[in-house]
């Protein structure tokens, strides 16, 4: 497993932390997903070798967020 913090712009509210953790939560490979709205990041621990990084940042910009 590797763990990986995400910066993410565009969170505001508890729907915005639910549609993030939703959304990441569901891709295979994803064991976890934290949001810190207040640090507007996203802690992710997932299998690389069943998702990819750029997966699982493309499924947050999906949602309508912009990913740094």
């Amino acid at each position: 497993m590797k763990n990986v913090t995400i910066n993410v712009q565009g969170m505001s509210c508890g729907h915005c932390v639910k549609a993030v953790e939703g959304s990441v939560g569901k891709l295979e490979g994803v064991n976890k997903v934290i949001v810190n709205l207040n640090e507007a990041k996203v802690d992710i621990q997932y299998n690389e070798s069943q998702v990819s990084l750029d997966k699982i940042k493309e499924t947050i910009e999906d949602q309508g967020y912009e990913v740094e």
